[in-house]
């Protein structure tokens, strides 16, 4: 193994000494949670980033689409995708309702609109799609079968921070939007995250879920929980929020030479960028035919780990093959056959701001020169 471990990413992380400027001032005011200065700074300062009119912090990403389902009184079936990260469905099933999975496109790994309506029932009540690896899900297709049959859209846009179409941001598409500041993403606060509204009865209402339901100091006006984000992570994510355009060009460039690479290898897709669209190159996921290729995905991720790349199976397996789901009617491979298919040729290669040409060049020394 080589001596230096390449990783599939790295936190951005802002200027020590600013930070430690800005710690001194949470330690002079003591106040260190509860709606700071620094807290309602970066709220501002988000929405005028991301183009959206009303967003909310909370304490991780998870908690925003907990949340999401809670402020809308979501009941019955959710019909979601199988392909992400885990907490999109337990998110849905923590609120008591049913997760219905329905097959994802691989145009973008999102969930494919075509399936949607079959799905329906009169139990349905919302849709929560999922913006994979920052690609725009099809929204405008989906929010049509939503206002059709008179749904909700919660959009899990957890990779999706930046990301624009036609100059629109879309994180603004859906009746509640959730993102992730994890430290594994384009844009982190540590841990953290938010949900973006459209109107400022629903802040209103947001803003006393996630502080158990307080409205004042002597009234709780809903059952709420506490999800707050800290001044301390609020700060750090203030300065993040300076540098992430210039770590997103370079994750561009780390984009351009993948992509130059891998052109012409038989058995590796990969996706280009879309027309009119700001991409945040959150993640460069390779998808392998092992036939064509020689290799199957498994013996190339292992090949890779042995040399210390450590890149990723984002998504493997499935949400719908883990013990609390796979008894779902949905969740069998034959309602799914796009979303297993992909979930077993998939690795997401190192993508990050600091990777050097060194590090590009022996990762594609695997796949190029296998």
């Amino acid at each position: 193994m080589a001596d230096k471990q390449i990783t599939v990413t790295s936190p951005l992380l802002p200027n020590l000494d600013e930070f430690n400027a800005m710690l001194k001032e949470i330690w002079a005011s003591k106040w260190i949670t509860n709606n700071g200065q620094f807290h309602q700074q970066l709220e501002k300062a988000l929405a005028e980033y991301l183009k959206v009119p009303y967003i909310s912090l909370f304490t991780n990403g998870t908690l925003p689409l907990l949340t999401a389902l809670q402020a809308l009184r979501i009941t019955g079936e959710v019909i979601t995708t199988p392909y992400s990260f885990v907490a999109t469905t337990h998110s849905i099933w923590w609120n008591g309702c049913r997760p219905v999975f329905v097959d994802i496109e691989e145009e973008t790994c999102g969930i494919d609109p075509e399936k949607i309506e079959a799905a329906i029932t009169p139990k349905t009540t919302a849709i929560m799609p999922v913006s994979c690896y920052g690609k725009p899900c099809k929204m405008n297709e989906i929010q049509a079968i939503a206002d059709k049959y008179g749904l909700k859209v919660i959009h899990d846009a957890a990779h999706a921070f930046g990301v624009e179409v036609n100059g629109e941001s879309w994180v603004s598409k859906g009746d509640l939007i959730s993102l992730s500041f994890h430290a594994t993403k384009v844009y982190n606060t540590l841990e953290g995250g938010a949900m973006v509204m459209h109107d400022e009865a629903t802040k209103k209402r947001v803003d006393f879920l996630k502080n158990f339901g307080f409205a004042g100091e002597t009234e709780v006006v809903a059952p709420g929980i506490n999800s707050k984000m800290d001044e301390v992570r609020a700060a750090y994510g203030l300065l993040n929020l300076k540098q992430v355009d210039e770590a997103i060009k370079k994750r561009h460039q780390v984009a351009i030479k993948y992509r130059e690479a891998l052109r012409n290898v038989p058995g590796i897709r990969f996706f280009d960028d879309m027309p009119d669209v700001r991409h945040n190159y959150s993640y460069f996921p390779i998808f392998i035919n092992a036939e064509e290729f020689g290799m199957t995905r498994d013996e190339l991720y292992f090949k890779m780990r042995a040399d210390g790349i450590l890149g990723r199976r984002y998504f493997y397996p499935l949400i719908s093959t883990f013990s609390t789901y796979r008894s779902l009617p949905s969740a069998g491979a034959e309602n799914l056959p796009v979303a297993t298919k992909v979930a077993n040729e998939v690795i997401c290669l190192p993508m990050h701001h600091e990777l050097t040409d060194a590090d590009i060049e022996r990762v594609l020394n695997h796949i190029v020169n296998r």
